[in-house]
């Protein structure tokens, strides 16, 4: 059975195949990718990215769908160890979805993936995201200048950094 875990709202489940239809809804929103990457024009795309996460090896990658009322609203996990990646559909912003599931996927990934620490690397001008970061105790460690292209444009970067000890861990949940 694949690994489950619940927070008070959410299903947390690892990502599977056919998740890439609800996923391409976000993967497709330019203003939802204008700090994540490039927009996805077809739904061959968001497969592609979607198997590649699936077949990926767990010492990696493990993602996880985000799931809402029996929909898929989103995703987070740890996709290039020990980088984490996270975004939720554009009408999910804003109600603190994300920030449960992270309190509960961090300690999780440290312990399933035997992680010193966890990274992230954000737009500076992504303010959401930044300080979702900075509350779940990640640290800035530095900053630097073009990093990654998107949609053509050369964007910045800030780095931070959650050590396993520093990791927030939420109230107990359900393990299924």
């Amino acid at each position: 059975m694949p690994e489950q875990l619940a927070t008070e709202r959410l299903l947390l489940r690892r990502l599977r195949a056919d998740d890439a239809p609800a996923l391409h809804a976000v993967f497709s929103d330019a203003l939802a990718m204008q700090y994540f990457g490039d927009r996805h024009e077809t739904l061959q795309q968001t497969v592609d990215w979607v198997s590649g996460s699936v077949d990926a090896p767990d010492s990696r990658c493990r993602e996880y769908a985000i799931v809402l009322e029996g929909c898929v609203i989103g995703k987070a996990g740890v996709w290039n160890a020990p980088e984490i990646g996270f975004f939720l559909l554009r009408d999910h912003w804003g109600r603190g979805y994300m920030r449960e599931a992270l309190v509960r996927l961090l300690p999780r990934f440290f312990e399933m993936m035997d992680l010193d620490e966890i990274t992230a690397d954000v737009d500076p001008r992504n303010a959401a995201s930044l300080a979702l970061l900075h509350k779940l105790g990640f640290a800035e460690t530095h900053r630097a200048s073009a990093t990654i292209r998107i949609g053509g444009e050369w964007c910045d970067s800030v780095f931070l950094r959650l050590g396993r000890d520093q990791a927030v861990s939420g109230p107990a949940s359900t393990s299924t």
